[in-house]
Parts: structure tokens; C-alpha cells; sequence
């Protein structure tokens, strides 16, 4: 196994709290190799950084590039006008595809100035990250929460504005409570939940 696939083996037993002999192949202790585990923090900085990557991806190599050709556009309605999504809904809808697959893993976005009032915060933790990385946006806002019975480490990431596109989209929106956003103001955050034991 490649060093590569064994840290995405030790990620996965991480984050999902699968046992080591439960996974495909051998045990790390079948080949002589010493378990894996990360903090619950790292996971979520990973989990994170895959969000954020994808979403970059998309907004500036399928988005903005199909919208300078003029192929296709991006829109609020993008069901009904069959255009793209816009990347925040991107990223919402990647996150309610996420949260059938069984994992418990759950990501959505949330702002203090929501367009959608769905993305408004639902818990005190959430209003609480949201002022937190406000006013502190270089690292997320963490703790452990209970839920229906269940329990959760949360992380809430602050939301940059880094394309234009994303701060006219804000700026110009009828619906939109701030109007004033720049490159690299925090628009909200986004807020990872993985279940814990």
C-alpha cells in the first residue's frame, strides 16, 4: 500500500470511526504497522480543505470560464432556467448529497447576512462561530455539541470573498442585508459537524 493510500485509509477510520479490521485488505496490525489516529480537529481541517478546493474549482474553471465564453451562466434558478449553480449553492448542494451517504459527516454554509434565510445560524454554537470568525477569520471556531441524542464535533470555517463574482452577486441581490462586501471580507462561514462517540 502506498503512503498515500495509507493516510487516506487512516483519515477514513478517523473520521468515520470504522474499526481497523473492518476496512477492505489487511489489518495494520496483520502487516506489522502501528495504527493511525488523528485529532478530531485535523479531520475537520481536512474534510474543509476538500470543500474549499472543490468549490474554488468550480467557481473559477467551470463558472467563470463558461460565463466569459458565454457557454453557459450561473444563476440563482438554476434548476428552473437549466444555467449552472452559483457556488454557494454548489457547495450546499454538494453538502445535502454529502449528509445521505450514511456518514453523519454534515457541511453547510451559514451568514450573518443570509440571502436565503435557511443559511441563517440555527444554534447558539453557529451565532457564536459566526462572531468568532468575524472578528478572528484565521482559524475556525471548534467545540463539541449534542444533537437528537447524538454527539458532534463542530467547526465553523470562516467564508472569504474571493472572486468577484461572488461579491456582485452578494452586493447586487435584492434580497441581500450588507451590499458592501470586498475581496477577502468574511461572507459567513461554513460548518462541518462530524459524529463523534
Amino acid at each position: 500500500m502506498t503512503s498515500s493510500g495509507k493516510m487516506l485509509r487512516a483519515v477514513l477510520m478517523s473520521t468515520f470511526g470504522l474499526g481497523i479490521v473492518g476496512l477492505s485488505g489487511p489489518s495494520f496490525a496483520a502487516t506489522g504497522e502501528a495504527a493511525v489516529s488523528l485529532p478530531i480537529e485535523i479531520v475537520a481541517d481536512y474534510v474543509h480543505a476538500v470543500i474549499e478546493a472543490d468549490r474554488e474549482v468550480y467557481t473559477k474553471h467551470v463558472v467563470e470560464r463558461m460565463q466569459v465564453k458565454g457557454v453557459v451562466v450561473a444563476s440563482e434558478n438554476w434548476e428552473q432556467k437549466n444555467t449552472l449553480p452559483l457556488p454557494a449553492q454548489f457547495l450546499m448542494e454538494s453538502g445535502r448529497t454529502m449528509a445521505k451517504k450514511g456518514t453523519g459527516i454534515q457541511y453547510r454554509l451559514i451568514s450573518l447576512w443570509p440571502i436565503n434565510k435557511h443559511n441563517a445560524a440555527s444554534s447558539e454554537f453557529e451565532k457564536a462561530g459566526l462572531g468568532t470568525v468575524l472578528t478572528h477569520p484565521t482559524k475556525p471556531y471548534t467545540g463539541f455539541v449534542k444533537e437528537g441524542g447524538a454527539r458532534y464535533f463542530q467547526a465553523v470555517y470562516p467564508d472569504l470573498a474571493i472572486t468577484q463574482a461572488c461579491i456582485g452577486c452578494h452586493n447586487a441581490h435584492p434580497d441581500s442585508p450588507k451590499r458592501d462586501f470586498k475581496i477577502n471580507d468574511v461572507m459567513g462561514a461554513i460548518v462541518i459537524s462530524i459524529p463523534v462517540k
